[in-house]
């Protein structure tokens, strides 16, 4: 039981001393003009060896996660946290118009770089604020309507491949859309899929990008440990992709959760205010992942019973999920 333990231990750790910038959205943070990396430089030796070890070290994990479930630590937490489950659409319902307040209030919709120009944007906006906070789930359904037309008219003006990063947005309106429904229990397992994309799209930004984010290091003098900065900005990206995709094959949710959430209050420490509106509602997400854990959603590893079978599908999962989104990405945005 050492071994797992010191293994949790220090996936921990890494995370926490993950750079600031691995959840930071950096077109929200520099003026720097967008230039791609060629694909030959993203996929450098050091780019290949980290993807090879990162998968085999997941497919490891698949089995090691078994174990820690057992131990009555975890339990107890466990049990402790079921009890909260009936809370969850209620957060999310009440958390998502907190989310919407703040950014009428900052003069912006969805994320910093989107400012409110139409006064019917920033009316419909309270309408569905109004909607939501009023406890009947019909107007609940009808607020989320509204945010949903609201989210195809900035997908209009912003592209298809730029509103990918707030893709979490259209699975939060669906959760609230079939709230009460026979589709009910489809809600929240949605929920991690369509964050962990969006964290997954993210993160392939500063592999493509990286200019931009290591102006983000230089302006706010984040510490990179010891790491060049063109490294530390691929580690920090490879360790968000990992925390997306954790997330969509539905493991460790709830200890990412926390420990990411740790993450986002650290950047609020340092990029302020606009951390706090771009962030505000993956918090409410990332507390929602913390309560409801992961018994209602099927991983896909489930498919296949062998241990072997298991580790083999996440490597080659893992491998085919980051060559698709890079490959997307660096086609498309």
């Amino acid at each position: 039981m050492k071994k797992p333990l010191a293994f949790y231990i220090f996936l921990i750790i890494v995370i926490l001393c993950t750079p600031i910038i691995a959840t930071a959205h950096v077109k929200w943070f520099t003026e720097v003009t967008p230039e791609k990396e060629t694909i030959e430089q993203i996929l450098s030796p050091m780019f290949m060896t980290l993807t090879v070890f990162i998968a085999l070290l997941l497919a490891v994990l698949t089995q090691l996660l078994p174990l820690i479930d057992k131990w009555n630590v975890s339990k107890k937490v466990d049990g402790f946290l079921d009890r909260y489950r009936t809370f969850s659409r209620y957060i999310l319902k009440y958390g998502t118009a907190i989310a919407l307040i703040i950014q009428v209030w900052s003069g912006t919709i969805f994320a910093p770089e989107f400012a409110i120009t139409n006064s019917l944007v920033q009316i419909a906006l309270w309408v569905s604020i109004i909607l939501l906070l009023i406890p009947v789930h019909y107007a609940t359904k009808a607020g989320a309507l509204v945010l949903l037309f609201l989210f195809i008219y900035q997908l209009v003006h912003s592209g298809l491949f730029h509103m990918l990063d707030y893709g979490f947005y259209l699975a939060i309106i669906g959760v609230l859309l079939i709230g009460k429904t026979r589709l009910e229990n489809w809600g929240f397992p949605f929920l991690y899929l369509g964050t962990g994309l969006s964290l997954c799209w993210v993160a392939v930004e500063k592999w493509v990008y990286p200019a931009m984010s290591i102006d983000i290091l230089q302006q706010h003098g984040v510490p990179t440990f010891g790491f060049a900065q063109g490294t530390f900005v691929v580690l920090a990206a490879f360790i968000e992709f990992v925390v997306g995709y954790l997330l969509i094959v539905g493991i460790l949710n709830r200890l990412l959760a926390f420990v990411l959430t740790l993450i986002f209050i650290s950047t609020t420490m340092l990029f302020g205010s606009t951390e706090i509106i771009g962030h505000f509602m993956i918090h409410v997400v990332l507390i929602i992942f913390i309560i409801e854990g992961v018994s209602f959603y099927d991983p896909p590893i489930r498919m296949h019973r062998l241990k072997v079978s298991q580790m083999v599908f996440v490597f080659l999962n893992f491998v085919f999920t980051m060559a698709t989104f890079l490959l997307l990405y660096y086609r498309f945005a």
